[in-house]
């Protein structure tokens, strides 16, 4: 069904098999989405040399990406609760590869910085929709690891992005790798469009009396019901931390790895992602897994594991910022990442719980917007530290801006641990259930 919510598509059965194809398809969008994003910071260097730009420049290179990705988030969000998300999502796709094929066009430091808000902007589409989409494929029973399962595509793209972005610069050039990654994303959008299905709002719902409704709400509605749910709100601000930290670790750890290590641009494009975003996608899966049983025990259940991994993943941010061994680092950053992966696969599905169905795409939307405005802050921050944080020289300045990661991530425990004793039994959704 491709009609949008307004021309009343009618609910069919949803094939098992094809619910998780679903999962599969999207899983390759996401990739892209990351991989485009990530490829970037693993060109720093030359960018540094070509255009002669310091770690500042740089900085805002990569959070002109983020401003507009967060800026454009709620809107984006909002649209995906009235039009196709199919169209929304394949439409974001096509456009954002375009813009990543334009990098390699670029020739000055304002060219960088329009063509990265650019694809903020059309990037921003995304995760709104397809997480809207999949939680209407995937009820409470199978939402967590649906969502988990599409997670590591986050953790492979960005490999993907960091690896192929730092082998095509040290070998042909940094602009071919912008190009591959444009082209590939172009055809697959082209392809993905016959296969993709919208489906009918909150139909994984459809026999809650309090989900009947599929007219679509107002702002003031949609905002009202998210920012007067506090649980809502702490998974919000809990982001803004969780990605400040991810944020620091993407942009500047191999540019860290070049300088403190003495790693060459592809092998400190494949060590800053790859032991990090491949220990995540152990641990979404499992995080998932988890997360559907204890939310069946305990409302605030998934939160529950997301308190796990923030908690232990704290103590290796530490380690990782602060070891001076390259084969410790990489131990403690493979932990770090399994952690993160319990976390990450139920940044959605927790706010799900809160949310209703018909709201879901511009909740998505807003908590995109609240943490990606934290984690734009990130590689300017960082950047700014680098280059002016006191201590002896940048590589002492970054060690001390990564440790302090940790201290984020035990913020943060600390706010969902109070959301689980004070606000999940009164709002999650399975309240209203009779």
């Amino acid at each position: 069904m491709e009609a949008d919510l307004k021309e009343g598509p009618v609910r069919a059965p949803t094939p098992t098999r094809y619910k998780w194809w679903v999962v599969f398809m999207l899983w390759f969008v996401c990739f892209f989405n990351y991989a485009d994003r990530q490829a970037i910071f693993s060109v720093f260097p030359k960018l540094k040399e070509e255009f002669g730009l310091d770690k500042f420049q740089l900085g805002l290179i990569g959070s002109a990406f983020m401003w507009v990705y967060a800026g454009a988030a709620p809107l984006a969000g909002f649209i995906g609760d009235r039009f196709s998300r199919k169209k929304l999502i394949l439409g974001g796709f096509f456009f954002w590869s375009f813009v990543t094929m334009m990098t390699g066009w670029a020739q000055k430091l304002w060219h960088l910085i329009a063509i990265r808000a650019a694809e903020g902007f059309g990037e921003a589409f995304y995760f709104p929709a397809s997480m809207s989409l999949i939680s209407d494929y995937h009820d409470r029973r199978t939402r967590s690891r649906a969502m988990s399962l599409h997670q590591s595509s986050v953790y492979i793209g960005t490999i993907g992005g960091g690896v192929l972005g730092g082998f095509f610069a040290e070998y042909f050039g940094w602009r071919t790798g912008f190009y591959f990654f444009g082209l590939s994303g172009m055809v697959l959008a082209l392809v993905l469009f016959r296969h993709l299905h919208e489906p009918q709002r909150g139909q994984a719902e459809i026999e809650n009396p309090l989900d009947r409704r599929t007219d679509s709400p107002s702002v003031r509605e949609v905002l009202g019901e998210i920012f007067r749910t506090p649980t809502a709100v702490v998974l919000m601000v809990v982001f803004i931390g969780a990605n400040f930290v991810a944020m620091t670790f993407l942009t500047w750890m191999p540019t860290f790895l070049g300088e403190k290590f003495g790693l060459k641009l592809t092998m400190a494009g494949l060590a800053g992602t790859i032991f990090i975003q491949l220990a995540s996608t152990a641990g979404a899966p499992l995080g998932g897994v988890l997360a559907d049983r204890l939310s069946r025990w305990h409302p605030g259940g998934r939160m529950m594991v997301q308190v796990t991994g923030l908690v232990l993943g704290s103590a290796f941010i530490f380690l990782t910022g602060t070891t001076r061994n390259v084969g410790a680092l990489m131990v403690w950053m493979t932990i770090f990442g399994f952690c993160k992966g319990l976390y990450d696969a139920n940044i959605f599905a927790s706010l799900y719980d809160v949310v209703h169905p018909r709201a879901r795409a511009t909740a998505a939307g807003v908590l995109n917007a609240v943490g990606w405005t934290g984690g734009a802050m990130a590689p300017v921050t960082i950047g700014w530290i680098l280059a002016r944080g006191g201590l002896e020289n940048e590589v002492a300045n970054m060690s001390n801006a990564i440790a302090f990661g940790g201290a984020i991530y035990l913020v943060a425990a600390a706010l969902l641990l109070v959301a689980i004793v004070a606000f999940a039994k009164k709002d999650v959704v399975q309240k209203w259930e009779t």
